[in-house]
């Protein structure tokens, strides 16, 4: 059933403090629920799943679904949805949701419609989690996925894309225009899979001053590297310039021109070490 009809049913409407649009594309929920289950971990926890459309998918694909919902109207929705009955339904937030007693230890996948409020906060967790999601799969706003996924030297590049890149595989699988979503969005969405890497992108001496040196290299984005760096690390500009000319870069460089092992090298270099 439609959502916007299941919603009539209740005498409910879309939230849009929640962020609330919901998927109506039944074929695009299969193509994503195939992706999650092809990760190859049976556990698939679902972030906000509305009226149920992705959890119906997720069930019909044999996946151990666990959903999360903040609103209480969307979960008596769902409830009502006898093809949702495998599923386990709990009410929560996911950026306070304990995500450390549902993995056990054990390997899972997450997927979902993340709102665009909380949907980069909510990757930068579960890329940083011990014991995090092996693989995540979420539909985001495009320009979100676009900034997971860029290279240096782009604008979408930064602090993000090196974050998620340092941890995780990025693939956009596909993307979804407004009119696949109740109420339609003005943006496109874009599916994206990151798979957790067996070891991280780069191998770092300190990681603690590497996210130190991504971050600050990102914090003064009009400023060359060595004066943000300077600014950011509270250390001589004459340090980090040293450094830069001792690994051969041009100490005018600025940190969107800087790849994941760029930044590895300049870290150890500074490091406090």
């Amino acid at each position: 059933m439609h959502p916007r009809e299941l919603l009539q049913r209740f005498g409910y409407r879309p939230k849009k403090r929640l962020g609330q649009n919901f998927l109506v594309d039944s074929k695009s929920a299969a193509r994503i629920a195939q992706l999650a289950v092809d990760s190859g971990q049976e556990r698939v926890l679902e972030i906000g799943p509305g009226t149920g459309t992705l959890t119906r998918a997720l069930v019909e694909a044999h996946a151990t679904v666990t959903a999360i919902e903040i609103d209480e109207n969307m979960l008596r929705v769902m409830r009502s949805r006898d093809d949702l009955a495998g599923a386990t339904l709990v009410q929560g937030d996911a950026l306070t949701f304990d995500y450390a007693a549902f993995a056990a230890g054990a390997p899972w996948t997450v997927t979902g419609n993340l709102p665009y409020n909380i949907a980069t906060p909510l990757i930068l967790r579960f890329v940083e989690m011990k014991d995090g999601p092996k693989t995540i799969v979420v539909m985001m706003q495009k320009d979100v996925v676009d900034r997971l996924r860029a290279q240096p030297g782009t604008r979408a590049y930064g602090s993000l894309s090196v974050a998620v890149q340092y941890a995780m595989t990025v693939e956009r699988a596909f993307t979804l225009s407004p009119r696949a979503f109740y109420p339609q969005p003005k943006v496109d969405s874009s599916i994206v899979v990151l798979a957790r890497r067996d070891r991280p992108a780069v191998t770092v001496s300190d990681e603690a001053r590497f996210w130190q040196v991504v971050r600050g290299a990102f914090a003064y984005r009009r400023k060359t590297l060595a004066n943000s760096l300077s600014l950011a690390l509270h250390i001589e500009r004459a340090a980090v310039t040293g450094a830069l000319h001792r690994l051969d870069y041009d100490t005018e460089i600025r940190g969107e021109q800087l790849a994941i092992g760029d930044f590895a090298r300049i870290a150890d270099a500074l490091s406090p070490g």
